[in-house]
């Protein structure tokens, strides 16, 4: 399984000298994932994706078969990589699809040549795929800084439910960095004090003192974001905020009935084409868990 990501606290605070924006951000990883099963064998030739959704490319254009390639060449092999994908998770959707996805490659890969990359390796090569990748990799409760990729493990923050809804469109990040004002951002989260909530797993302390600062860019172009958020206020979620660069609006409840019927309470106020779904939070990142993932 490849499970999706949600950020409970971004805050940007610099720029490196390419352009790249500093971060500081707490990510977790949910239940919701993408099916990845990874074939590796003399049997094979090439790096095959193969998926079923549309869209999806199948060249160097997917972040599976990048993460394929870099491990083969770190690793000398000479073996093809064949990879097959059921995707959960929605495109451009701020929950790390693609680098979840990339995540799980390397670590099947890893199970299937053990030794052939150490884990400092396995880590720089996800950091070169993309910048959500090493935490994808990790998994659980983690504090991103860089641009992403200096990870801190949190304590595992474990079963909080968790209400998603995406509206009937992407946005890709790039265009949000692109656009994003620091003197723009508004109200930034308190980050001593959204640590200490997140490590003693206060969940309303947590709500006083989170936010995302790409709220500032991706709220202001789709005001439908706006109106997602106050939906979740009013069916009673504790926390609301954007995952990454959106358009996500994630909702985090006090137990799985209030989750449900938040659920219940969206669909009838939101387009039928929105997506709402009910996940939680879980404490790892890619694991084999057949029959939907098979490392073979």
């Amino acid at each position: 399984m490849a499970p999706a990501k949600i950020n409970l606290a971004l805050d940007v605070v610099g720029r490196r000298e390419d352009g790249y924006h500093l971060l500081w951000t707490v990510m977790q990883s949910i239940e919701l994932a993408d099916r990845v099963t990874v074939q590796a064998g003399p049997g094979l030739k090439g790096i095959k994706i193969t998926c079923g959704a549309s869209g999806v490319p199948s060249d160097e254009e997917n972040t599976a078969w990048r993460a394929a390639r870099l491990f083969a060449a770190a690793a000398k092999l000479q073996e093809g990589v064949h990879i097959t994908l059921g995707k959960n998770i929605p495109a451009a959707a701020g929950l790390a699809g693609g680098s979840s996805d990339a995540a799980a490659v390397l670590a099947a890969l890893d199970q299937l040549y053990p030794q052939h990359v150490s884990r400092e390796q396995l880590f720089e090569l996800a950091a070169r795929i993309g910048a959500d990748v090493p935490f994808c990799l990790l998994g659980g409760t983690a504090l991103g800084e860089g641009v992403g990729e200096i990870l801190t493990p949190l304590p595992a923050w474990e079963q909080l439910p968790i209400l998603l809804c995406k509206p009937n469109f992407g946005i890709h990040t790039s265009w949000v960095f692109e656009r994003f004002r620091l003197s723009d951002a508004g109200s930034r989260p308190d980050r001593r004090a959204v640590l200490e909530a997140v490590q003693r797993h206060d969940l309303d302390a947590l709500a006083e003192v989170t936010g995302n600062v790409l709220e500032s860019v991706s709220l202001k172009a789709y005001p439908e974001l706006m109106r997602i958020k106050n939906l979740m206020r009013e069916a009673g979620a504790a926390l609301t905020l954007m995952s990454g660069s959106g358009p996500t609006i994630f909702g985090v409840f006090r137990d799985e009935h209030a989750g449900a019927a938040a659920q219940v309470y969206l669909t009838k106020k939101l387009p039928e084409d929105t997506i709402i779904l009910c996940s939680k939070t879980i404490a790892d990142g890619p694991r084999e868990d057949t029959p939907y993932v098979s490392f073979s």
